[in-house]
């Protein structure tokens, strides 16, 4: 099985929990219905309200990562949830420890990871008044989850989780949001069905209509040059298998979005790599040259459909486990709804296949010359085509890179091809800035046997970079490598695009050699560009977490963007 999150998910260890006991407090049925979802884990911050909560947690084996902002908590919990497809858990105290699980919260909602964010509240006999540090957490986290609810009674709290557990891991996964005030975690449950976590429900897979289908079908035999747009449903659903072997039998070029990587092995014939970047590139053209685009598990989110069907021209199967979003540039024409991998399947059976997409495969073959162009370039600081190809190198095919968001991200999504799903991991939703840090711990916890390296440049580093000292205290030891330039490079590089000059966008770093030594990490500073691969092998023997401070040549920034322009445009 090539699907990565599917594999983890299968392999997790369900911690054992006693159904009831007699006596208990709100808060210690709260984390018995937590053991009995299958938590491992629950990142946090404690705080006065949550005492109880706290207390329960002390007496149960689930581990509690405590974490330096609850930012990283939150950011933790999502890619939990996106490698393994289970709900991650974090929680905070109330008011200004709850506001800051919104960021990594509105990330996993967004990018179609389940997640529970857990905070504490005032008591319910304090909220008609002006309260120190109450917020109306409810109302707060409606807009960035798909359900947000407040225990009010002892009672409910059983029912609250599992309902709780169900939106978020329910396809389209996401964010819910559970609020407990202080004085209702200290009530008593009523002995009985109250104090018993519900079961979880197992549902029988839903399949599409054969009539959908054949439609489906009857338009892929009327196209002459259908080309397959995947998106990160087809990763969470575990349809990289089927996929391929539609494009192989049926000769479908296939272009994926950021947080499609890996879907279709990038050695494939017919992978023609990944498509998001705001320039106009390969994957435009190939989509531009297509009479039916074929999108399968394909979100508006990912990536708009202005940018890659600005006139609407384009004819479209939808072949998702739920509907299309409303969007006047995404009409598909057919919508097969159901579970993905039988869809393809029924599909593949019913079509035969296209002619060799020649025109297309000459440009697969001029993406890799562009590509393999910058294996020997020894320039410094180091082109981010050269350092990416170092690590690409270097890595296995089931390591995990994740990315964090700036330039870099533009870098990684052009020239870190994968051969597996959930091996090179971007936030396209959301796409927040600090994800690569928090996410690469959460990610080392759960995949203590792989490679795991976080990309990030030196202005999202800087915003979590206070979790280092959770990897070092939790015995994760990843590796960050920073492209650094001492500015906020995605935004210079459209400055610089849009009017030929850029303002406010430059800072200092500290000395991140220094500075990873000051949190007992191992700190590394690339001086040339031979360095990367014996320091990132260094780095990876370590039993701490490391830092590797890379200069990088952001000029090929505006060079790529003129590049794009004139082959494109």
């Amino acid at each position: 099985m090539n699907d990565i999150g599917k594999q983890e998910s299968e392999n997790l260890e369900v911690p054992t929990v006693q159904e009831s006991c007699e006596g208990c407090t709100a808060a210690e049925v709260l984390v018995k219905c937590l053991e009995k979802e299958g938590v491992e884990y629950v990142f946090g911050i404690p705080g006065e309200e949550n005492l109880d909560m706290m207390n329960a947690l002390k007496k149960s084996n689930i581990r509690v990562i405590v974490v330096r902002h609850e930012q990283g908590a939150a950011f933790m919990a999502d890619m939990y949830g996106r490698l393994t497809g289970k709900a991650g858990v974090c929680f905070s105290t109330l008011g200004p420890g709850a506001a800051n699980l919104i960021t990594g919260t509105a990330d996993a909602n967004s990018d179609g990871a389940p997640v529970i964010a857990i905070t504490g509240q005032v008591g319910t006999e304090r909220m008609h008044l002006t309260s120190h540090q109450y917020l109306d957490l409810v109302e707060l986290f409606a807009p960035i989850t798909k359900r947000s609810k407040q225990i009010v009674n002892p009672d409910s709290v059983n029912e609250i989780i599992r309902i709780a557990f169900k939106y978020a891991e329910s396809e389209k996964p996401g964010a819910c949001h559970i609020d407990l005030p202080t004085n209702v975690a200290k009530m008593k449950v009523t002995p009985g069905l109250a104090e018993i976590p519900i079961d979880k429900q197992v549902y029988s897979k839903e399949y599409a209509s054969f009539s959908s289908i054949d439609q489906a079908a009857a338009l892929i035999y009327k196209a002459k040059r259908p080309v397959i747009l995947v998106g990160h449903s087809a990763v969470r659903n575990h349809a990289g298998e089927a996929l391929t072997s539609f494009a192989d039998e049926l000769k479908i070029p296939v272009v994926n979005t950021m947080m499609a990587k890996g879907i279709v092995p990038y050695k494939n014939k017919y992978s023609m790599w990944t498509i998001g970047i705001p320039q106009k590139d390969y994957q435009n053209k190939i989509l531009d040259m297509a009479d039916l685009v074929i999108a399968v598990g394909y979100d508006i989110v990912e990536f708009a459909p202005g940018k890659w069907n600005e006139n609407g021209k384009h004819k479209i199967i939808h072949i998702d486990q739920r509907p299309a979003h409303i969007n006047m540039l995404y009409q598909p024409q057919v919508q097969v709804i159901g579970d993905i991998s039988y869809s393809l399947q029924q599909i593949q059976y019913r079509s035969d296949p296209k002619e060799e997409p020649t025109e297309i495969l000459n440009l697969k073959k001029e993406m890799v010359l562009e590509y393999e162009s910058f294996a020997n370039d020894t320039s410094f600081p180091m082109k981010p085509q050269k350092i990416l190809y170092d690590v690409r190198k270097f890595m296995g095919e089931d390591d995990i890179v994740i990315s964090d968001v700036g330039a870099h991200k533009m870098w990684i999504a052009r020239e870190y091809n994968c051969y597996k799903p959930n091996t090179c991991i971007i936030s396209n939703g959301f796409a927040t800035m600090g994800i690569a840090v928090p996410g690469a711990v959460a990610a080392k916890l759960i995949n203590m046997d792989r490679k795991v390296l976080a990309i990030s440049g030196d202005g999202g580093f800087m915003m979590n970079s206070q979790e280092y000292e959770t990897a070092l205290r939790e015995g994760a030891p990843i590796v960050t490598l920073i492209f650094s330039d001492a500015s906020y490079g995605l935004i210079k590089w459209k400055q610089i695009d849009h009017f030929g000059k850029n303002c406010f966008v430059d800072f200092t770093n500290p000395n991140f050699v220094k500075y990873a030594e000051s949190m007992h990490a191992k700190g590394y500073r690339v001086e040339k560009a031979e360095d990367l691969i014996p320091i990132l092998e260094d780095a990876f023997k370590q039993t701490v977490p490391c830092i590797i401070d890379c200069p990088v040549d952001y000029s090929e920034n505006t060079k790529l963007s003129e590049y794009l322009h004139e082959k494109f445009e």
